[in-house]
């Protein structure tokens, strides 16, 4: 058997550590430095992933929300302004709702990218977000083209949009501070105590 000299373990008792001493110790070190990088990088996640996600949904909503002040950029603004036309039935025209929508969207990209006035922020969100989801139920023929399970892409564009609300629920949670996230015990307790 090959004979490796290591000098921070315990010798055997010729001065040399076996293959099979050195293997041993490594695997019995393994377990413990993986949960040392699995803590640093899990630890990273927690600390800056809120706020990268805020960050990303505001340029995502300013983004798109300055596309459609820009005639024919953006890919969506023709579905959003017949939408817009149904659901305020006809009473603001396309000319009006394109650029009321993009200014929402606008506004709603830079209160994640400034982190100011979340709560309406995210109240503005949500409302975007509920006009966003009715041409699936107003045009279906066009979001789909086999309904419910093949999107076209305009149906692809606004299936996306469960990730935006999913993002912006997480968001949300951290409004009084990233130290108050509630665990789901917390929560389950106070509604038993107020029931």
């Amino acid at each position: 058997m090959r004979r490796v000299r290591q000098c921070r373990q315990r010798p055997s008792t010729n001065g040399f550590f076996t293959e099979q001493h050195i293997k041993g110790n490594l695997m019995n070190n393994a377990p413990s430095r993986f949960d040392e990088l699995d803590m640093r990088i899990t630890g990273w996640m927690a600390r800056y992933g809120i706020v990268m996600l805020r960050i990303s949904l505001g340029l995502i909503f300013f983004w798109f929300g300055v596309l459609k002040f820009f005639p024919g950029l953006s890919p969506a603004s023709d579905l959003a302004t017949r939408t817009m036309d149904m659901l305020t039935f006809g009473m603001m025209p396309g000319a009006v709702s394109v650029p009321a929508l993009a200014t929402l969207e606008c506004l709603i990209g830079l209160g994640l990218l400034f982190n100011v006035f979340l709560r309406a922020t995210l109240f503005l969100l949500f409302f975007q977000m509920l006009g966003t989801v009715t041409p699936v139920f107003l045009f279906p023929h066009e979001v789909f083209t086999q309904i419910p399970y093949a999107p076209t892409m305009e149906g692809q564009y606004i299936i996306k949009n469960l990730v935006l609300i999913g993002a912006g629920l997480v968001i949300g949670a951290t409004v009084r501070g990233p130290d108050k996230i509630a665990h789901p015990e917390v929560i389950e307790e106070v509604e038993e105590k107020l029931s």
